[in-house]
């Protein structure tokens, strides 16, 4: 499953666990490890409240822009993508792909404005270059989801802009693990008939702890009320939307008195249809080693120091219907991520880091649309924060050194496309400050100011070329100069008893806003798209709100959200592309003993705010229902769940699929699943 990627990197975590002191493990280490097993069979399961993703000072208070999924929670909401998985948060969607590629999106804002990490560290892959490109993760092995959005998210790079989705694991145990524990689910159903399982293990002894995991998912045609695709054939079924894919990930650490080093290893596979075209399959593999540790001190100038570090090597081949590969593509990336709180200074408390990535790709064959390029990056960054009484205020910025290679067509290019070897340089900076009032014991009001730049991907500059798998020739523009934002928001919080209620407002407004849009023209017998630089602006609001009751016979929650985001160009006040209409969430929660049920209700508005060479989107609404039940099986306890969805059978399509793709691949129809995860 793994082969051979980076030595040096082996050779130096090898030796930081080998020769680093032998002592006992302290009481104050991070309470980052799974959650406890063996739970009684009727209480709920509770994972530790520890946030890692935008709180690198480790406040007990999360940032308020933050949202999270965990325990039985995600267990429940898990899809069979990342997207699919995160799709009922506020103000998150999806650019959907069918089943397969659902790669997030936050208050209208995809692809690299979307920063994807793995246990803080950066994921490569090549999901934002296409639509049709899998993020390399089954959410079946992830513990927690971090999504965090506005200002905070700026410390992750103008890459950052629309927000960061954390997945969190114990590949690298970050505590001593004194006994064996594990966890495993089996899942059947659903409308693309899956059949999926997964195992986790951790484990130690002394100082030294490790972990395994291993998931494997098959899939079949995603099944959908009847409709007609763009072609006139019509059907029940999203053609050539199966998948098969499968990963594991070995690793360990050694716990100290003031910290943890530690190495993982990990591989995912998968195989999966593309739905515009009925014969083209995805081969796609990505295989990763990370190393991460952290030391912390009761006295001197630093009383913290953390890393992240990570080599990955993705690769992803387009299959035509006789086996033939059309088009390869390869990634090779590498990334260290370092952060030191420095010692306080009178009531200031602070972080300083820098952050390094190197990236290498390439696209080779026929249908190559971009080409091999060679992208580095530096940052340097800081976060301040201020407690003041009832007032807490923060302050972060950084800076960034950018530059992106192409190597333009190559000297045998029978049809030159790329022109000659081309370089870019770029210095993006961001700077966020954010202030936070305790009104009282219930209220908090909230005001975060930002300014942000963003490099252009290399797929925004050299782009040329059909891109089969989505329909459409992409065209980019190796003029582009610097994404650049300013946003504001402000949000007001209300929290008494088993209620509360959160209002946010944002605006942001790009004098340079990278977009991919339609131009009317054809090449190649496909729509041509372009990427250019248009002044835009972006708005929306954001409320949800609960209130919990503790009965007699047991506990019920409802809970509620509201999202809508509202993006212009500004010369033309044409709306802008792939933007999520106006989306509503109704959910009740109710628990009795061993028992939980949750019936929700989730609308979604018309789109018919779409630029003049695409097409409205209709509303839909949908009913899913889920029943869970906590039980013993001998010394472990374990979770049978049942979950039907769309009950109503409801034909719907998302607005943030672009044209080319969203006629293929309606939203799933009426389906059950269950499964059971068990825990010792």
């Amino acid at each position: 499953m793994f082969k051979s990627q980076n030595p040096k990197l082996f050779t130096l975590s090898a030796l930081a666990l080998a020769c680093l002191p032998h002592v006992a493990q302290a009481d104050n280490a991070p309470a980052a490890a799974p959650a406890a097993r063996g739970a009684a069979a009727n209480s709920t399961e509770k994972l530790g409240t520890v946030v890692v993703t935008g709180n690198p000072l480790r406040s007990s208070e999360a940032p308020g822009q933050l949202r999270s999924l965990a325990g039985d929670e995600l267990t429940l909401q898990r899809g069979t993508s990342l997207g699919d998985t995160l799709g009922g948060l506020s103000g998150v969607s999806s650019t959907y792909f069918g089943p397969n590629a659902n790669r997030p999106t936050i208050r209208g804002l995809d692809g690299d404005r979307i920063r994807l990490l793995s246990n803080s560290g950066a994921s490569v892959d090549a999901s934002t270059l296409s639509f049709d490109h899998a993020v390399p993760m089954d959410p079946l092995v992830i513990e927690r989801v971090e999504v965090l959005r506005g200002a905070s998210a700026l410390l992750y790079g103008g890459n950052a802009l629309g927000g960061v989705v954390n997945t969190l694991d114990n590949r690298i145990p970050r505590q001593r693990q004194t006994s064996l524990s594990g966890v495993s689910e089996f899942r059947l159903g659903g409308a693309n008939g899956e059949r999926s399982a997964a195992a986790v293990l951790d484990g130690g002894w002394g100082d030294w702890a490790w972990h395994a995991d291993l998931a494997g998912r098959r899939t079949d045609d995603l099944r959908v009320p009847r409709f007609t695709d763009p072609e006139g054939a019509t059907g029940s079924r999203v053609r050539n939307s199966a998948s098969d894919s499968k990963g594991g990930a070995l690793g360990g650490s050694r716990q100290f008195s003031n910290g943890y080093v530690g190495l993982s290893l990990d591989s995912h596979q998968t195989d999966y249809g593309v739905t515009v075209e009925p014969d083209i399959r995805i081969k796609m593999q990505r295989e990763r080693v990370a190393n991460a540790g952290e030391f912390r001190w009761n006295d001197g100038p630093l009383r913290r120091l953390q890393w992240q570090a990570s080599t990955s090597r993705y690769e992803h081949r387009e299959l035509e219907g006789d086996g033939a590969v059309g088009t390869i593509f390869n990634s090779r990336g590498k990334d260290l991520r370092i952060e030191a709180e420095h010692a306080p200074i009178g009531l200031l408390r602070g972080v300083v880091g820098t952050q390094i990535e190197r990236s290498d790709f390439s696209a080779l064959g026929e249908e190559a649309l971009v080409p091999t390029t060679r992208t580095r990056s530096a940052a340097v960054f800081l976060l301040e924060q201020l407690q003041l009484g009832d007032w807490h205020l923060s302050a972060g910025g950084r800076r960034e050194q950018v530059r992106v290679n192409s190597d333009g067509d190559s000297a045998d290019a029978e049809s030159p496309r790329f022109g000659a070897p081309d370089q870019r340089r770029f210095k993006p900076g961001s700077l966020s400050l954010s202030a936070n009032w305790h009104l009282s014991s219930q209220w908090e009001l909230s005001l975060n100011l930002n300014r942000s730049e963003r490099a252009p991907t290399f797929a925004e500059l050299y782009a040329n070329g059909a891109h089969v798998a989505s329909g459409a020739f992409e065209i980019g523009d190796n003029q582009l100069g610097l994404e650049k934002a300013r946003g504001s928001e402000l949000s007001l919080d209300w929290e008494q008893g088993g209620a509360g209620v959160r209002l946010s407002l944002y605006r942001t407004r790009f004098s340079n806003y990278i977009t991919l849009q339609a131009t009317g023209e054809q090449e190649e017998e496909q729509p041509v798209y372009a990427y250019r630089g248009v002044r835009a602006q972006m708005q929306g609001f954001e409320v949800e709100a609960h209130q919990e009751w503790k009965l007699a016979a047991g506990s019920l929650r409802l809970n509620a959200s509201l999202d809508s985001v509202r993006g212009i160009e500004l010369a033309t006040g044409e709306a802008l592309p792939r933007l999520a209409p106006m989306k509503a969430v109704l959910s009740a929660e109710w628990r009795q003993g061993p028992w939980s049920s949750r019936v929700e209700w989730r609308g979604v508005a018309r789109q018919d705010r779409v630029p003049a060479l695409d097409q409205a989107t209709p509303g839909y609404g949908m009913v899913r229902l889920a029943l869970a039940r906590q039980f013993r099986i001998g010394e472990s306890d374990a979770l049978w769940y049942l979950r039907l969805d769309n009950i109503s059978n409801q034909l719907a399509y998302s607005a943030s699929s672009p044209l080319t793709i969203r006629g293929y691949a309606p939203l799933p129809g009426r389906a059950a699943q269950t499964g059971v995860q068990i825990r010792f």
